[in-house]
């Protein structure tokens, strides 16, 4: 899924996230950054532990492979706009 700045959303799904996180409630949006912490730490111990790989270098392997790059760009818009949706129903 391609973004441009004049999109429904009114921006990229970064744009619109970080907009929402600089403007939104800040015990929401804390709460939330906790919890993208924590999801993140459990998969690190998920992929060392049950998979025995280095996550640092798994890591910068999708990071630098060009043949991945939409697929991460992709991965990551959505999650932009996950966690736009779970800060935003919290606001209410």
């Amino acid at each position: 899924m391609y973004f441009e700045d004049d999109d429904v959303l009114g921006g990229t799904p970064k744009s619109r996230f970080l907009d929402i996180v600089f403007h939104a409630n800040r015990n929401v949006v804390e709460g939330e950054l906790e919890n993208i912490m924590e999801w993140m730490a459990a998969l690190e111990l998920i992929i060392e532990q049950k998979c025995g790989l280095d996550v640092e270098k798994e890591v910068q392997q999708v990071l630098y492979d060009e043949s991945k790059k939409k697929e991460l760009e992709n991965k990551l818009n959505s999650l932009y706009i996950e966690y736009m949706g779970k800060i935003l129903s919290q606001s209410e």
